[in-house]
C-alpha cells in the first residue's frame, strides 16, 4: 500500500513539470509495466482482472492526487517569477533521467543500433511541434471564461497530453507547455483547491479528454512496447531529447512570453536541483523497497 502510494506520488511530481512524465518515472522506479497491464486489464474484457487492477489504480491514484495537489499549490505560485530556475530544474531532472532510462533498457537495445533513426524521430516529432505552436491561439487559456471552440481544444489538449503522460519519454506537461495550456491548467487546480468553481467546468473537459486518451492509447502502447521494445525504447529517448528543446522554449509560451531560457538566465542551482529530486527518488525507492521486502521477511518467518 505504502509503496503504491509513493509510485502515485511521484508520479504526479513528474507529470506535474515539463520534461520527465510519469511514465519515465514509472519506467526509472521498475513498476511501468505493472502499471500499463492494469490500465490495459480496467479497459479490458477479462471481468475478473478488472478488480485486482482497480484497487492497484486506486491505490496509486491516491497517491497521484497528493503529489498533484501539492505540485500545483508550489507551482501556481512560483512558475512566474521563478519561471527560469524552474525550467533549469526541469532540465536537470530530464537529463538525469535518460542515463537511468538507458540503463534500465541495456539489454534491451544491445544489438539494436539500426534502430537509433528512431530516437531521431521522436526528437524531430517534439522540435516540430515547438516550432508549429508559433503565435497563442487567441490569447492565452482562462479556464474560468472559456469560448466553445477552447473547450473542444482543452479537450484534445488533455487527450494528447496524458498520452505523452502514459508512454515514457515526453512530459505531458511538456505537451501543455507546447500548447499554451501548462499554465491555465495548473492556476485552475490551484483555484479549485481554493474553492473557485468557476474553473470546474474546464477541468471536467480536460479531465474528460485524459480519460478518452487513456482508452484510446493504452492497447496501443502496450503492444507497441511487447512487439517493438528496442525501437520504442529509442523513440523514448529521443522524446526526452526532444523535451530539453521544449523546456528551453517554455518562457515563451506564458501568458506574457518571455525570453527563452538561455545562457545567461541559466540555472546551475535549479539544474542541480533537478538532477538531487531524481536521485532523492530512486533513493526513496530502495528504501521502501528494502522495508517491504524486511516486512516479507517476517510474515515468513511467522509460519
Amino acid at each position: 500500500m505504502l509503496v503504491n502510494l509513493f509510485h502515485g506520488f511521484c508520479m504526479a511530481l513528474a507529470d506535474s513539470v515539463p520534461g520527465v512524465s510519469g511514465g519515465t518515472i514509472a519506467f526509472i522506479l521498475g513498476f511501468y509495466d505493472r502499471f500499463l497491464n492494469a490500465l490495459h486489464e480496467l479497459f479490458g474484457r477479462d471481468r475478473e482482472a478488472r478488480l485486482p487492477a482497480l484497487r492497484y489504480l486506486v491505490k496509486l491514484g491516491a497517491g497521484w492526487i497528493i503529489g498533484m495537489a501539492l505540485a500545483a499549490t508550489a507551482l501556481a505560485q512560483v512558475f512566474d517569477s521563478g519561471v527560469y530556475a524552474l525550467s533549469s530544474a526541469f532540465l536537470g531532472l530530464t537529463a538525469a533521467s535518460l542515463p537511468f532510462i538507458l540503463k534500465e533498457e541495456r539489454e534491451t537495445l544491445r544489438g539494436h543500433a539500426p534502430s537509433l533513426p528512431f530516437a531521431l524521430l521522436g526528437m524531430a516529432l517534439v522540435i516540430g511541434l515547438v516550432a508549429l505552436r508559433g503565435a497563442n491561439m487567441g490569447g492565452a487559456l482562462n479556464l474560468s471564461s472559456l469560448h466553445a471552440w477552447q473547450y473542444l481544444y482543452l479537450f484534445q489538449t488533455g487527450m494528447l497530453a496524458i498520452m505523452a503522460m502514459v508512454l515514457p519519454g515526453i512530459s505531458g506537461s511538456t505537451l501543455l507547455l507546447v500548447f499554451g495550456a501548462y499554465m491555465p491548467v495548473i492556476t485552475a487546480l490551484h483555484e479549485l483547491m481554493r474553492f473557485n468553481f468557476a474553473v470546474l467546468p474546464g477541468l471536467i473537459v480536460f479531465g474528460c479528454g485524459v480519460l478518452c486518451g487513456i482508452a484510446l492509447s493504452i492497447h496501443f502502447i502496450r503492444k507497441a512496447l511487447q512487439q517493438f521494445r528496442p525501437q520504442m525504447v529509442w523513440f523514448i529517448t529521443g522524446l526526452m531529447l526532444g523535451s530539453l528543446y521544449a523546456i528551453v522554449m517554455g518562457p515563451a509560451t506564458l501568458a506574457e512570453p518571455q525570453p527563452p531560457l538561455s545562457l545567461s538566465t541559466f540555472s546551475i542551482p535549479g539544474f542541480l536541483a533537478g538532477i538531487a529530486v531524481l536521485g532523492g527518488l530512486e533513493l526513496a525507492r530502495h528504501m521502501l523497497e528494502r522495508r517491504q521486502d524486511t516486512q516479507q521477511e517476517h510474515i515468513y518467518s511467522d509460519f
